[in-house]
């Protein structure tokens, strides 16, 4: 994988970049739309390449080591060539799926981490070197060292000591990754992830170890789990200050569109999260004017597009009021054309924040649009 830094904004830390993988080119700041399961869900690949315009998706190793399953994948020639997409795929290493699996007879050791499936119930154990192994099968361009990621609040003894095996678990990574090869002719690329909780010194001290260990990108893990979005922020750009500024960045797991723009600003390049897809099931669109339920009655007798300056299909093509009469009725489509729209939205978001700081202007189009997309319709 390269990296080139194209532009950096005169008024904030915002960065154009360049990613090449031997799946393509990504245009940064980059949103990747969320897989889980190798799918994003109720939408085709047709259209997140058409109407999103989408460069990289995500797949999960948690998820995908227990369905399909590794041979499933290994037979099939690896992810891309099981569910048919073409361009780079990032897999997130399932250290957040097993955060998110306390309660559930979860044991968080030296050794990695016992747990149980939640499809079936069964036992497994996931080490930093198996959980390489499983992504070296998946296949994806770019992969995620295994980490804790610690909940919000926590202790700051306990979120230290996370830190330390987090960083324990990088170096065992590291050697497993580099002392193997990819399985399907193409290569592939590791980041590590900066632990710390919401401690100062610790992100300080996570952010400089995981720069020294020189690898093509780096990820900033265990925020939006709960912390206040300005104590994110904090942390966000306390960290980017000290990861190297020839690498990317990558912001794992935010956020809102704000969310998005705000870290921009402070020199993030990539994004992903699960929001527009299960916000939009739930009803919740984001459009450039705000954020629409689009269940509220006011809505009932709104025939304008769902997003008329937006574009893409689903956004213009379709009007509110059928939109929510889809949603109020249960019916599929409904839930495909809010998912879609909400990836389009996503995806013109980082595309128009490029353009933006090309020009020079992206600072203060920057304010105005955090207030307009924040603002409820």
């Amino acid at each position: 994988m390269k990296f080139e830094l194209l532009k950096t904004d005169s008024g904030t830390k915002a960065r154009i970049g360049k990613i090449t993988t031997d799946h393509g080119e990504i245009s940064t700041p980059i949103f990747m739309p969320v897989g889980t399961a190798g799918s994003v869900k109720a939408v085709h690949q047709r259209e997140l390449k058409n109407d999103i315009d989408a460069e990289i998706i995500l797949g999960n190793t948690y998820h995908l080591y227990l369905r399909p399953g590794l041979d499933v994948l290994e037979k099939a020639g690896g992810l891309h060539h099981f569910n048919g997409w073409d361009k780079p795929i990032l897999t997130d290493s399932g250290g957040f799926q097993v955060f998110s699996l306390a309660g559930t007879g979860r044991k968080i050791k030296e050794e990695g981490v016992h747990f149980k499936s939640h499809v079936d119930g069964s036992k497994h154990l996931f080490t930093p070197e198996y959980v390489m192994d499983i992504q070296r099968t998946i296949g994806a361009d770019i992969i995620m060292a295994f980490d804790e990621c610690t909940p919000y609040p926590c202790e700051y003894s306990y979120a230290r000591e996370s830190m330390e095996m987090t960083h324990r678990w990088l170096k065992r990574c590291v050697d497993r990754f580099d002392s193997t090869e990819g399985k399907y002719g193409y290569s592939q690329t590791l980041f590590p992830i900066v632990q710390g909780s919401t401690f100062k010194d610790l992100r300080k001290q996570s952010a400089e170890t995981i720069a020294s260990f020189e690898r093509e990108g780096n990820a900033i893990g265990g925020l939006s789990v709960g912390e206040p979005a300005e104590m994110m922020y904090e942390m966000t750009e306390l960290v980017c200050d000290i990861l190297p500024k020839d690498k990317p960045r990558y912001l794992m797991g935010v956020g809102t569109p704000a969310n998005i723009l705000e870290g921009i600003a402070q020199g993030v390049d990539m994004f992903d999260c699960v929001m527009p897809t299960r916000n939009a099931r739930n009803g919740m669109l984001f459009t450039t004017e705000g954020i629409i339920n689009i269940r509220n009655e006011k809505w009932k007798e709104d025939f304008s597009p769902i997003d008329a300056s937006l574009g893409g299909y689903a956004s213009t093509f379709y009007s509110k009021a059928y939109l929510r009469h889809l949603m109020k009725s249960n019916e599929i489509l409904g839930a495909q054309i809010a998912s879609i729209h909400n990836l389009t939205l996503y995806l013109w978001l980082v595309r128009e924040a490029r353009q933006k700081i090309e020009e020079g202007t992206f600072a203060g189009w920057k304010n105005v649009m955090v207030k307009k997309l924040m603002t409820r319709l």
